[in-house]
């Protein structure tokens, strides 16, 4: 029985340039920026649990994938330097990320300007302003391009 959607037949992550290469067995290839991928998260945290529950994702310009794992047959976690590891990226959920690359850009830098915000991380951001919870930081060490 053939598969419905269109199933990756290569996956290569470029970190230098900040881009996931994903080729499928329809072939179709399309190259999406880390950024993209981030603020597109499939999450809870990033979509909510319906519709009109999304989180405008801000100051993610220089995001990168960290690590990309495999989950079953059907799709990879994608984990972010930004700490971000909660999406599950389907095989179909590449795919339409990809067709529609274009289309969601725009709406999401429509999104950013309607709300006055940016991608740059911490732009505008006034330090006095910021509350600090009283939970011990989880601290990360990001791996090198080495």
């Amino acid at each position: 029985m053939a598969s419905a959607s269109p199933r990756p037949t290569d996956i290569v992550l470029h970190q230098q340039s900040r881009v996931l290469e994903v080729a499928f067995d329809d072939g179709a290839r399309f190259e999406l920026p880390c950024e993209f991928l981030r603020v597109y998260s499939p999450s809870a945290e990033v979509r909510g649990h319906g519709k009109g529950q999304e989180t405008l994702q801000v100051g993610k310009r220089d995001v990168n994938i960290t690590a990309i794992e495999p989950v079953g047959a059907y799709a990879v976690k994608l984990v972010f330097s930004d700490g971000h590891d909660t999406g599950l990226y389907s095989w179909e959920t590449l795919h339409e990320l990809g067709r529609d690359r274009d289309a969601l850009w725009q709406q999401y830098l429509d999104r950013l300007a309607a709300a006055g915000a940016s991608r740059d991380p911490a732009a505008g951001l006034d330090v006095r302003k910021v509350q600090f919870r009283a939970a011990t930081p989880r601290f990360t060490t990001p791996p090198t391009d080495e």
